[in-house]
């Protein structure tokens, strides 16, 4: 995409910069604190000491992630519970890979799931390295070096369980299953053609999910799993049918969400809380 000059700061944006700001900041925030939490599922359950202390601290970064998204959002006068505690769960915009519940007891489905979002994560960052607004170009250089040792633990990990008969038939199960609902994390809205117009990011979802593909099908086939490219129409968009019922990009999610969110706020509910403290501010912060 060509180089596009540097956006002002959140005060002095135009409706339509905003908008796409926003708008890319609340897919950024949701997917990170969404996934965050469901990783806490795991804790406690993994399958060995090591990697439930590796799921915990991934679980941790994701959540610092999602507050640094969170915290450029505050810029345009939301306040936490507003993005967070008290929000209608309909106007969430995270990818529906990010709600579905685990499978039970069934650590390959977490593997997988990680190796997909990651895998995504990466060619996102990647694409806001020279985005156009400086807030959100000073925040990637925090997030990348953690989300690369989230990739390498992904995919070890994903090595390690195609070892045995077993695991290889539970990562294919969990393959063909997540599949569809990974395709989500590229899914456009109304808001895109402005976010690469005005250089917020460097790379459309359609090319990054180009390379997605490459990459993760030809992983899982070096691996011994059944991977294909879904089928897509004559501008690159994915077909209706390859993509599951629920997307989350556009707010519509599966009913595990609702739940999901029911529980996260549960305790903010119960405790009567109209915000939602800090034990210590980030000394990064402006």
């Amino acid at each position: 995409m060509a180089a596009t000059e540097s956006l002002s700061g959140p005060n002095d944006l135009d409706e339509r910069e905003r908008a796409a700001v926003e708008s890319l900041l609340y897919r950024l925030a949701d997917d990170e604190f969404v996934i965050a939490d469901r990783y806490t599922d795991w804790q406690v359950r993994a399958p060995t000491v090591e990697s439930d202390i590796a799921i915990a601290n991934i679980a941790q970064d994701e959540l610092g992630h999602a507050r640094l998204w969170y915290d450029l959002l505050e810029d345009f006068g939301h306040s936490e519970p507003d993005l967070i505690w008290e929000r209608d769960p309909e106007t969430f915009r995270h990818s529906t890979l990010c709600e579905l519940p685990f499978a039970e007891g069934d650590w390959a489905d977490a593997i997988v799931r990680s190796y997909f979002y990651d895998e995504a994560e990466h060619l996102r960052l990647e694409a806001l390295e020279e985005s156009s607004y400086p807030r959100i170009r000073d925040r990637v250089g925090k997030i990348v070096g953690e989300e690369g040792y989230h990739r390498e633990h992904a995919e070890n990990w994903l090595r390690r369980l195609v070892s045995g008969e077993e695991g290889r038939e539970r990562v294919q199960e969990a393959v063909d299953e997540l599949f569809p609902y990974a395709l989500t994390l590229f899914e456009e809205t109304e808001d895109d053609e402005a976010i690469d117009d005005l250089g917020l990011r460097t790379r459309t979802l359609s090319a990054m999910r180009e390379e997605w593909i490459e990459t993760v099908t030809g992983t899982l086939t070096e691996i011994g799993i059944d991977a294909r490219a879904p089928e897509t129409d004559e501008d690159g968009q994915v077909l209706t049918g390859e993509l599951p019922d629920h997307v989350g990009r556009d707010g519509d999610h599966t009913d595990h969400w609702a739940t999901h969110y029911d529980e996260i706020t549960n305790t903010y509910r119960e405790l009567g809380r109209d915000h939602a403290a800090r034990l210590m501010e980030d000394p990064d912060d402006e």
